[in-house]
């Protein structure tokens, strides 16, 4: 297949354009700065600055991962602005590349695999969650639910949507654990807040599985939780991950200091929900990493030896 993937270059697209071609796909990558993401992705790659410029390349399957970090920087109104406008601007692209290729008579793509995020779902407290669960309405639920709705006229085009709702990505050198394992590190970690609020995660390996499984499986449609089957809750993760790394995590940090700090930015570590992947297990999806304790203990042994 021909794959057409945005946020090629992040951290997940980094190891999934790489599985992409070793299973023998074509991959085409979508990047505002080719020349700067040249280096960070296998030499297969074509990397053109839009989707539309593949229009002469007609992909059979998207994958669409881009969007600013929704951490990176504290929630202003501009901010959050551009959070939402870097989603929908380049789903938009996929969804008009599509209809692009329609007026042209060219074959369209079989299938779109979109991101979405655990903030779909909003604050839920211990509720154990699944696609079905209906979302508390706040920013990150309002963010991700105008990220789907863009993606939803591809459908009205013949083309399968697949909408994964991803969790905390873990993996080395990036993504979740890119920030917290310095303090952890020294023996500074600890919970945020009271550490009941629940962290859906999943190993980046995981993730990409399950991108390629959605990829190939053409009864699959619709929204997915793409988060490990073993969720746990703050103070949980802040042990195992301590435990790990055999430091001590004793040092909480109160609500209070994160809501000063982040402002409403701090609902992304004082909330969560106890998200489970049902429709990915019950099509059949298995996890490599199914426990928070083996997916750490695969990532950081080489911090352990170090």
């Amino acid at each position: 297949m021909r794959v057409l993937v945005t946020g090629g270059s992040g951290f997940v697209g980094q190891r999934l354009c790489p599985a992409l071609i070793a299973q023998g796909h074509e991959v085409l990558v979508v990047s505002r700065t080719p020349h700067k993401v040249r280096e960070r992705l296998p030499r297969e790659c074509d990397i053109r600055d839009s989707a539309q410029a593949f229009i002469d390349s007609p992909p059979d399957a998207l994958v669409n991962l881009a969007g600013e970090s929704i951490a990176a920087k504290r929630w202003s109104d501009s901010q959050k602005k551009r959070l939402t406008r870097s989603r929908i601007e380049m789903t938009e692209q996929l969804v008009s590349l599509c209809e692009q290729l329609g007026e042209n008579g060219q074959p369209l793509p079989k299938v779109l695999i979109s991101g979405s995020a655990m903030g779909y779902y909003g604050d839920q407290g211990d509720k154990r969650v699944t696609e079905d669960t209906s979302p508390h309405d706040e920013f990150a639920h309002r963010l991700c639910a105008e990220w789907e709705a863009a993606a939803k006229p591809i459908e009205n085009m013949g083309v399968r949507l697949a909408i994964l709702r991803i969790g905390l990505v873990l993996g080395a050198g990036g993504g979740t654990l890119q920030k917290m394992l310095p303090p952890f590190k020294l023996g500074l970690g600890g919970r945020f807040g009271d550490g009941r609020q629940f962290m859906p995660w999943i190993h980046r390996d995981d993730l990409v599985e399950a991108i390629m499984f959605l990829l190939n499986d053409a009864s699959l449609s619709g929204a997915f939780n793409g988060s490990a089957p073993h969720p746990v809750t703050n103070a949980e993760f802040t042990r195992t991950l301590a435990r790990q790394l055999r430091r001590p995590a004793v040092l909480p940090v109160p609500a209070c200091v994160l809501k000063a700090g982040l402002g409403e930015m701090s609902q992304l570590l004082l909330t969560g929900a106890d998200m489970r992947p049902e429709r990915l297990e019950a099509a059949g999806f298995r996890f490599q990493y199914p426990t928070l304790e083996k997916a750490l203990a695969a990532i950081l042994s080489p911090e352990r030896s170090a």
